[in-house]
């Protein structure tokens, strides 16, 4: 959440920085009226809680005297009612005010690129070099029918469609990623954590997810909790609502965790395959660190992303996101897209933020600074390391052979019993 001070007192470029994140300047503009009319409520609110004081006052002094306080006492009461009034006036005001900053888009920072969607991204570099198959290539939901490893039709019947199940050496495959993945990130510095898969309202509105991208989500009905769409949400809230020491930052968090999203939206968009199904695998790192340090972070968190990909010797590329494409709760973002050749292009398979100190400001995860002892919100941010089915459908198409084979990446191999191929049964 933005900061109501900072808005007031930098309004023009504020509103100018999120009109490039597509807020209407009409919105902004009943946010400062509602401000203004808040603080004239407030001024006229303690006016009138000094004038009951005085009045309070003069009737213990009329009754001290013996006098008639019958005046004081209908000077109170009239101020008392007054209270109330403004009370409720503010009341309303602070919701309306409330709902209007939980709706707006984080500031986005200084150097990423003003654009208005996801043509507008812009290319920072590439790594490996794309094969060149001498033989027709297949898509991954093809191979992995072929192999007997991905079972989309009977995940439809059991569930519906963008489930399905993962079978045999597929499984084993699917938890050799993140078993690596999780091996990785441990030796990065990471700690490895197991979160809940349901989370409160609160945790979702922590991290941005709500109240606007309710649509997004499943929630358990007549209860608090939804299934959580990342494991972003328990790991970031993990310190909510806590003074963390400040020599402890930075904090690395790792998880492994189903995701579940209901792709709202996305109707007729990747119908097949591993690309977007309503519940996936996804290894998530989290950082918690102090803010003059959060941008190195940032490239560290790509750095350890990038990692995995060049390890398992996927070809990729990085792209800074525009202001236009980002998500909701970030001030910059990486995005990391790995080639599916059965596509010919890249495909989004992390995604890594800094959030600055929208997320901590909205979960009030602060931290006491060591050289000054003041409490302040420190800077989260968050990335994917990786989505693992996306890197399943990656492995399975450019690990392709003509002969209807999958080789298993080198540093597969030791979580799949040293196995180097997945083959048709015969």
């Amino acid at each position: 959440m933005l900061d109501l001070k900072r808005i007031r007192t930098h309004f023009d470029v504020l509103a100018a920085d999120l009109a490039n994140r597509g807020v209407e300047a009409e919105i902004l503009q009943d946010l400062k009226a509602l401000d203004e009319e808040r603080r004239s409520l407030l001024v006229q609110t303690e006016t009138a809680k000094a004038k009951r004081n005085t009045a309070s006052a003069a009737i213990a002094q009329a009754k001290r005297q013996k006098e008639d306080p019958a005046q004081a006492i209908a000077d109170m009461q009239k101020l008392a009612g007054d209270i109330k009034k403004l009370d409720h006036q503010l009341a309303e005001i602070e919701e309306k005010l409330q709902s209007i900053l939980s709706g707006l888009p984080n500031i986005p920072a200084k150097d990423v690129p003003v654009g208005t969607d996801e043509s507008e991204n812009v290319e920072i570099r590439r790594w490996g070099q794309p094969k060149d198959f001498t033989f027709d290539i297949k898509a991954h939901w093809d191979i992995g029918e072929k192999l007997d490893i991905l079972d989309w039709e009977r995940g439809s019947k059991v569930t519906g469609s963008r489930f399905l199940f993962y079978k045999g050496l597929g499984a084993q495959l699917e938890r050799a990623v993140y078993n690596f993945m999780l091996d990785e990130h441990a030796k990065e510095g990471y700690t490895e954590v197991i979160p809940p898969y349901m989370v409160n309202h609160e945790s979702m509105f922590g991290t941005g997810q709500y109240p606007k991208f309710k649509e997004d989500t499943f929630e358990l009905a007549d209860t608090d909790y939804v299934l959580i769409p990342t494991a972003e949400v328990p790991l970031t809230n993990y310190y909510r609502n806590e003074i963390l020491d400040g020599k402890e930052l930075p904090i690395y968090f790792t998880a492994m965790s189903p995701s579940f999203r209901s792709e709202a939206g996305s109707a007729g968009r990747d119908t097949r395959g591993l690309i977007r199904l309503h519940q996936f695998h996804k290894v998530e790192m989290v950082k918690f660190s102090k803010p003059e340090n959060s941008y190195d972070e940032l490239e560290k968190m790509t750095s350890n992303a990038e990692n995995i990909l060049k390890k398992l010797e996927l070809p990729y590329r990085v792209i800074v996101l525009c202001t236009g494409d980002m998500g909701f709760s970030a001030a910059k973002t990486y995005d990391l897209e790995v080639w599916l050749p059965a596509q010919n292009t890249y495909r989004e398979i992390s995604s890594c933020s800094n959030t600055e100190d929208f997320q901590a400001r909205r979960a009030q995860i602060r931290y006491r600074d060591e050289a000054d002892g003041k409490v302040k919100l420190l800077h989260t941010l968050n990335g994917s390391g990786l989505a693992v089915g996306r890197t399943v459908a990656a492995i399975l198409e450019n690990y392709q052979n003509e002969d209807g084979s999958v080789t298993i990446p080198e540093v597969l191999r030791p979580y799949m019993g040293g196995r180097e191929k997945i083959c048709e049964k015969p």
